[in-house]
């Protein structure tokens, strides 16, 4: 049984209403070629200061230059290239902000996304090309030598840190109001949150229902990070730390419900069908399996598909080198592949169309 949300609005999707001509084909493949200059530029016109102090007040080149201390030359550079990115509008010698200015410098998700691009993938990318080929992230050696990113969570610079935290944590947060009843519609006693990482979804489980008891399941690096942020609800926690890639590795049994939040587009399709048979070993035929993925083939706007298929090259470059944000039938796939069934979906779960797939022994 598949249920889907209804959108609200329209307001993501873009829609030519007629065909391009060749000089719009040949613009966007100009922006193409000058992508990352762009996007260099855009994060300097707002971490400047330039692209804030136009939100209060129109004012020309000579005025910002002053007031943020800055030379002629680099405030006239910016928003020369900032009115070519429609960021900024030139009218009568005076710049102001643009809606698409005002967007990328304020909106949460537009800063969690260039924060994370910046921070987490910029510098890795040169090498996408020799990870799409060896299969192996070279992109993550920019911030030491791991196999995973996952490895190297909780020793990463700080500021990298905190824009990838930021990244996770801002799509995750915004599904969990939904996501809670759907869990507990029917009454688990035990939750176990498979890669649970810093426990943000365990605590609101603990909240939403004060009886639950809920374990974590991951790395030792993360469930230290679990353990700190958990230590008010000690009485009803577990942590247990398994690699899921050993493939001598178990789950503990005993749990009512198997809950994996953003957690199988980490891994290659074959790790994910290893790992879903791992929760099927340790759960009972009562249980039910929560899978609570993005898929980009769900997606009701644009601007979302467009989001993660562009992470999934975060996964190939930084993360791990071979996973990616999944479609619904490639999901489907694995979860047959590893001998459960498919209990019900909800579709356009949150703001960003989650998909929870509730699964049966």
């Amino acid at each position: 049984m598949i249920t889907k949300n209804t959108p609200k609005n329209n307001h993501f999707r873009r829609v030519r209403r007629q065909g391009p001509t060749m000089a719009d084909i040949a613009f966007d493949a100009q922006k193409i070629a000058f992508a990352p200059i762009s996007f260099q530029a855009a994060l300097a016109l707002r971490d400047l200061g330039i692209l804030p102090l136009l939100n209060q007040a129109p004012a020309d080149d000579k005025t910002i230059a002053k007031k943020l201390k800055l030379s002629l030359y680099a405030v006239q550079t910016l928003l020369e290239v900032g009115t070519g990115l429609g960021l900024v509008e030139l009218s009568q010698g005076k710049y102001t902000l643009s809606k698409t200015g005002w967007f990328f410098t304020f909106d949460p998700m537009t800063r969690a996304n260039t924060d994370f691009v910046q921070d987490v993938c910029y510098l890795g990318m040169f090498s996408l090309q020799s990870s799409l080929t060896k299969g192996k992230p070279t992109g993550l050696k920019v911030f030491g030598k791991w196999h995973t990113v996952y490895e190297a969570l909780s020793k990463l610079p700080k500021k990298v840190q905190k824009s990838w935290f930021q990244f996770d944590h801002f799509y995750s947060d915004i599904a969990f109001p939904e996501i809670l009843p759907l869990v507990f519609e029917l009454k688990p006693k035990l939750i176990y949150d498979i890669g649970g990482n810093t426990g943000k979804w365990a605590k609101k489980c603990l909240q939403y229902d004060s009886s639950v008891r809920v374990g974590i399941v991951d790395l030792p690096g993360q469930l230290k990070m679990a353990q700190k942020n958990l230590r008010a609800y000690k009485e009803r926690t577990q942590f247990h730390a398994v690699n899921l890639l050993d493939k001598n590795s178990k789950i503990p049994a005993g749990a009512d419900a198997f809950l994996m939040s953003q957690f199988l587009d980490c891994f290659s399709k074959q790790e994910i069908i290893a790992i879903l048979k791992k929760v099927k070993a340790a759960a009972s035929k009562k249980s039910a399996i929560y899978i609570l993925e993005p898929l980009w083939d769900q997606q009701e706007y644009e601007a979302a598909t467009y989001c993660l298929n562009h992470t999934s090259l975060y996964f190939t470059n930084i993360a791990n080198g071979n996973s990616k944000m999944y479609s619904l039938p490639e999901m489907q796939d694995c979860v047959r592949k590893a001998g459960l069934k498919i209990d019900k979906i909800f579709n356009g779960v949150g703001r960003f169309a989650y998909t929870l797939i509730r699964c049966k022994k």
